[in-house]
């Protein structure tokens, strides 16, 4: 049983092993009726995380928020949106989650505001040139009338990344950036006050008793002074490539700057308080987030986008472990969250790829990407460093791709000319429990969740699943509990074993091996070992396709 209370390793920080669970709140559990998630729902729902055996808990954006992207515009970082709750409700889950041993991660989104923050009206209502414009970028546009953009940036939703503004006057005025939504202007990190805010923000909520943050964008705050044009084709958005070398506003040296800044305020609090980076990188450009005295820890993004592919993994495993290693970093696994496709279903296609942009996705075999995804959750927890969970995958969730198009409510899907359907198919309220919707997402009688569940969803349930041998549910709470007790998860050590091509086989210490079998011909394990833990049946010794074992020998005495 997971341990009751925090408690502090003088020698191995927490967060360099630790398995964590990304909550997407709006999607999580609704404790008021409303159909919405809500921190009531989180709270009722902690004893769960706690049996489920994680390390902490993150959470997506719960400030206050006209939410045109899902709570990442934010209007003010210092309080919760009342969708979700009071502040002093978040404060007492955050102490709640603490007695149970979990540890609370917040988002953090110091890349944009919303076009509703104080300081952007501020800017609107200021002239050109002023303090208050400051803050963010604001320019004149091209051509002798300022009617186009000032550069050729675009949006990641699709379309311009710069949005014209009507001046206090009522005539056609400068341009603001966004590389978002229009709702989500960009904040200047050229502007001492912006790094001022950021950091009386994340002081304000140490205060509170928040164990670290995740930096959305953490890769895109600062910009090219110059604002030079990419060169990028319109229709290329969603393929342009944020880790190539010179891009004028993903990767900026300037970002190394702040993030030591930031160090140093964490490690002012006691606690081992953290930074994990959502930075779509190189593996060398990821490297440098994570020098001594800059950030912790950075989402392995290679390994998501990674297809179920034998070499592709082994290369990547290798990168990243190699080179953190080399900054003295560990590696931070994951497999879904808020922004991708499903991995159930990315598993189940012909072409198993991170596809989210893919307006014809193909068809999915739910089975085989469940065999996938069960190999997979076993070979990311056995992988030395710290891994991210998204809520529902413990179940075996998979994308939800036939939502009515009036459901659809991501900035993707009407950025993109209803060409992208974006991520509500990843988004869809969790099943917890009956056998109908909401499935103890809400109280029967309560408004309909935000997003429609499917009905199959009844045995896919927390409740459901609960107890049943062989569940998904139960082969991830077996898989952490082994993770926190067997010798051996703990090291950072990975040695690779002499295999047949198309199987993964390694060390983790001389007590715990791994094996992964994408050949299509099974693998014959060693007599010698015992079996801890694996994905699906294994018979007269033999791995099959598709399958994760976790083994134990070498004459020691199993936990």
């Amino acid at each position: 049983m997971p341990r009751t209370r925090i408690q502090q390793n003088t020698t191995v920080p927490w967060w360099r092993t630790a398995v964590i669970y990304q909550v997407y709140i709006r999607s999580f559990a609704d404790g008021n009726g409303d159909g919405i998630g809500d921190i009531a729902g989180l709270r009722a729902r902690l004893p769960y995380l706690r049996e489920l055996g994680v390390d902490a808990v993150w959470i997506t954006p719960w400030y206050p928020s006209p939410m045109a992207d899902g709570g990442y515009d934010v209007t003010d970082y210092r309080a919760i949106d009342p969708v979700f709750g009071t502040l002093a409700e978040g404060e007492e889950m955050i102490a709640e989650a603490h007695a149970l041993g979990v540890r609370v991660v917040l988002d953090i989104v110091p890349n944009h505001t919303s076009n509703r923050h104080p300081w952007f009206a501020e800017a609107l209502s200021a002239a050109p040139g002023s303090p208050e414009r400051e803050r963010y970028h604001f320019r004149d546009g091209r051509g002798p009338d300022g009617s186009r953009p000032p550069n050729d940036w675009r949006s990641r939703f699709g379309g311009s990344a710069w949005t014209r503004v009507t001046e206090p006057d009522g005539t056609p005025g400068q341009w603001y950036l966004h590389l978002f939504s229009p709702e989500q202007p960009d904040l200047n990190w050229a502007s001492r006050e912006v790094r001022s805010e950021f950091e009386s923000i994340l002081r304000f909520w140490y205060d509170r008793g928040v164990d670290g943050f995740r930096i959305d964008v953490a890769s895109g705050l600062v910009k090219d002074p110059a604002l030079p044009d990419i060169g990028i084709p319109e229709d290329a958005v969603f393929e342009e490539g944020p880790w190539k070398d010179g891009h004028p506003h993903w990767n900026q040296e300037g970002l190394h700057e702040i993030y030591q800044s930031w160090r140093k305020i964490a490690e002012s609090y006691a606690g081992d308080r953290v930074f994990c980076a959502e930075a779509n990188s190189r593996d060398d450009q990821m490297a440098r987030y994570l020098g001594p005295g800059e950030l912790h820890t950075a989402f392995n993004f290679a390994f998501l986008r990674s297809p179920w592919e034998f070499k592709s993994i082994r290369e990547i495993v290798d990168r990243s472990v190699g080179s953190l290693a080399e900054v003295g970093a560990p590696a931070t696994w994951v497999l879904s969250n808020h922004d991708v496709t499903r991995h159930v279903t990315r598993y189940g296609r012909r072409d198993t790829t991170h596809d989210l942009y893919r307006s014809d996705n193909g068809h999915a075999d739910r089975d085989l990407g469940t065999r996938r995804a069960r190999a997979a959750a076993l070979l990311m927890l056995a992988l030395p460093g710290s891994s991210y969970l998204y809520q529902g995958e413990e179940l075996g969730l998979w994308e939800v791709e036939d939502l009515p198009d009036e459901a659809l409510q991501d900035p993707l899907w009407g950025r993109s000319g209803h060409r992208v359907r974006g991520r509500d198919g990843c988004r869809v309220p969790m099943p917890w429990s009956g056998s109908e919707s909401p499935f103890g997402f809400a109280r029967r009688g309560s408004e309909p969740p935000w997003l429609p569940q499917p009905a199959e969803w009844e045995k896919f349930s927390a409740q459901f699943q609960s107890g049943t041998p062989g569940s998904m549910l139960e082969l991830y709470r077996s898989a952490l509990r082994l993770r926190s007790e067997q010798p051996g998860f703990d090291s950072g050590k990975l040695s690779w074993l002499d295999a047949p091509e198309g199987v993964l086989w390694f060390e983790r210490s001389p007590v715990l091996r791994c094996a992964v079998n994408f050949s299509e011909e099974p693998f014959p394990l060693p007599r010698t070992w015992g079996v801890l833990l694996s994905s699906d049946r294994i018979t007269g010794g033999q791995l099959p396709t598709d399958t994760t074992v976790w083994l134990w020998g070498g004459g020691a005495s199993r936990v």
